[in-house]
């Protein structure tokens, strides 16, 4: 049964690769763009760019206007309880890392860092290199078959001497949503600080950081309709003050001469220099967009070509699913057949699907693979993609075997 995508014309970049007869299905990676920031990119270049917080003129005041703007519209989006605890970043792994080095400080010897067997590395190598710089534990919370963190074992390893835990919200690889809700109170209730990986997660549906009660939550951009080069960073007040500074420059001083200097609290003391300002103003663009959105249209769609996927995926001879995939993406290997091969074969009949470790190697490994093909969609997929897609792996398969 057709199941077209009722949003798939508001993405100009589809009909283009249509036309080189491409077949996009790798959004897990990054979304293609909706006009409404083509609109906004366009409008802030061709009408005055300037930088923001620091000129008197016209341009500077509208570009810091719609700047500031988007500040309030990530955290409508994330129901913050105050736009003061959005930073900007360069992205999600930006962001991790800014809370690597600016947490450093209140770690001693001996303490732990919780992480869960299923992460991206940008929400693990920024906690193994604190672990080595300051002679921490790194502690892994494993993962069940079925591709969700052992919550009984977690909670067991979660104890008085972690001091951080680091996890995402929807697993890159495994298309699984985490029990957030009972880690997060457990780590709260051994005094540990949480930071939650949103990358993956805050594209389906909307999440609310204040029922998460989470200290940190970052994602980026560009894997939520909007511009590269923009991530995002919340965080409770109350943790946000506990992070120093890591980049300095411009823009983040209350006070400097030759010998000493003072900065400025969150956000604008954690955004250094020149931010990346027209990729502020087209993710605030992105997100009107998809506020206006039917949410409940848009996760009917999501779950039903999810399960087309998936039920394609599993009456395939050979083709083993990896995890129980909940929403957007699945992840998979062929008996007999390497990832690069079958993705080799895809990409000539003009597939595009991602094959490899998908970064986060460490998960791999522990499933006895080195790669996998992934396939994920996104707003403007439909089911017309799929079919192409089954055929072309089909005909992949006959060759290969």
């Amino acid at each position: 049964m057709f199941q077209p995508s009722p949003w798939r014309t508001d993405f100009p970049a589809i009909a283009a690769l249509q036309r080189q007869h491409q077949t996009y299905l790798d959004s897990a990676a990054t979304t293609q763009k909706p006009q409404a920031l083509l609109d906004a990119l366009s409008h802030y270049y061709g009408h005055g760019a300037a930088n923001v917080h620091r000129a008197q003129h016209l341009p500077g005041a509208l570009a810091t206007q719609a700047f500031e703007g988007t500040r309030d519209k990530v955290a409508a989006w994330l129901n913050a309880a105050d736009a003061r605890q959005i930073v900007f970043t360069h992205g999600a792994t930006s962001a991790l890392n800014l809370l690597a080095y600016g947490l450093e400080h209140r770690f001693e010897a001996g303490d732990e860092i919780a992480v869960s067997g299923l992460e991206h590395h940008a929400n693990l190598l920024p906690w193994q290199q604190l672990a080595h710089r300051r002679n921490l534990r790194l502690v892994v919370l494993p993962v069940t078959d079925q591709g969700h963190v052992d919550l009984e074992q977690a909670l067991q390893l979660i104890g008085p001497r972690t001091r951080l835990l680091a996890i995402s919200q929807l697993s890159n690889v495994l298309g699984t949503w985490q029990p957030l809700t009972p880690l997060l109170a457990h780590a709260r209730a051994q005094g540990a600080l949480s930071v939650v990986d949103g990358a993956q997660g805050v594209v389906h549906g909307r999440h609310d950081v204040q029922q998460l009660a989470c200290d940190f939550y970052v994602f980026s951009s560009h894997k939520l309709y909007g511009p590269d080069g923009v991530g995002v960073l919340y965080g409770r007040q109350d943790a946000l003050a506990l992070l120093r500074h890591w980049q300095y420059g411009g823009e983040m001083v209350q006070m400097a001469d030759y010998q000493s200097a003072s900065f400025r609290p969150a956000p604008l003391g954690f955004e250094a220099g020149t931010p990346p300002i027209a990729g502020v103003i087209g993710l605030g663009a992105t997100l009107d967009y998809l506020a206006s959105l039917d949410v409940h249209a848009v996760a009917a769609h999501e779950a039903s070509l999810h399960q087309c996927l998936v039920r394609g995926l599993a009456d395939r001879e050979g083709v083993r699913l990896l995890g129980s995939p909940k929403v957007a993406l699945a992840s998979f290997v062929i008996d007999g057949v390497h990832n690069a091969d079958i993705a080799h074969l895809l990409t000539e009949q003009g597939i595009a699907v991602r094959a490899g470790h998908h970064c986060a190697m460490p998960l791999l490994r522990h499933l006895g693979l080195d790669g996998a093909i992934r396939v994920s969609l996104g707003l403007y997929s439909d089911s017309d993609d799929l079919q192409r897609f089954f055929e072309a792996l089909d005909k992949g398969l006959e060759l290969l075997r």
